[in-house]
């Protein structure tokens, strides 16, 4: 019963981690490229960018694909360290 509780306890916790950032945040979210463009239109007015980007995605969207970016990430490098990790323990048995 103890475990249940601490189980739904994080399940909130993550729930509100979530939700509540795009609650209370107002106003748009912003990324280091738009923070660099801005940077370099008030150095160089005449700055030309060299590429175009092949789609403008609205920016929650990026900030989408970017969180979904570190999840894999962060999943493969999760799945190569377990992976390390259990044939280790296989070699250390025998």
């Amino acid at each position: 019963m103890k475990n249940k509780w601490r189980n739904a306890l994080m399940l909130l916790a993550v729930v509100l981690l979530v939700v509540l950032p795009l609650l209370l945040v107002n106003g748009e979210f912003g990324g280091a490229d738009d923070a660099a463009e801005g940077a370099i239109s008030e150095i160089d007015p005449a700055y030309k960018p060299w590429f175009k980007p092949l789609a403008e995605l609205p920016g929650e969207t990026e900030s989408m694909l970017f969180a979904l970016q570190a999840a894999i990430g962060a999943g493969i490098i999760g799945y190569t360290v377990g992976l390390m990790k259990g044939k280790r323990e296989r070699q250390q048995q025998k």
